[in-house]
């Protein structure tokens, strides 16, 4: 069985990475979406809201591709949660070549690690290239439009969020 892991802070869930869990069910028997618990980044989402999140997108999908999806959150190296869950490839999205500079020290730092995990890059769909997280909260944050850019589960989500900041 192709496990394959998916992991991020998905703080929060964008459209992006909806496309990126889609195509990558494609590609494995099982995925793993790996949230990582990292509260030096500031989260908005407790990690209990991300993973509904999470859970709430991928259902349909699961059901659709007809393949097992979980979440699994993680606070160790992604190497190591790789090994937890018996991954034999991380899957990782690609926005722009900017992102190609981190992912490749990563995945030569987890090959020292762990030869024996794969990792493959996913570029994001054109239409979702533009899409990054951190852009999103700022958005919400300053009470600007984001249905453009994330779920509808997530908008609503977001929409409370931005309605609670005070005067």
């Amino acid at each position: 069985m192709r496990i394959g892991l998916y992991p991020g802070t998905f703080d929060p869930l964008t459209l992006g990475h909806v496309d990126i869990i889609r195509r990558a069910s494609s590609l494995v028997d099982k995925l793993i979406i790996g949230v990582a618990i990292n509260n030096a980044k500031s989260p908005m989402f407790s990690l209990e809201e991300r993973v509904q999140m999470i859970d709430e997108e991928i259902i349909p999908i699961a059901i659709e591709r007809g393949i097992k999806i979980i979440t699994h959150p993680f606070e160790n190296l992604l190497i190591d949660c790789a090994k937890d869950v018996d991954a034999s490839v991380i899957v990782r999205g690609l926005r722009a070549v900017s992102d190609f500079e981190y992912e490749f020290q990563m995945v030569g730092m987890n090959r020292v690690l762990s030869s024996g995990i794969e990792t493959v890059f996913l570029m994001a769909d054109n239409s979702y290239q533009s899409i990054a997280s951190k852009l999103v909260k700022e958005i919400a944050r300053l009470g600007g439009k984001t249905e453009e850019f994330v779920p509808e589960s997530v908008q609503k989500r977001l929409l409370s969020f931005s309605q609670q900041k005070p005067d």
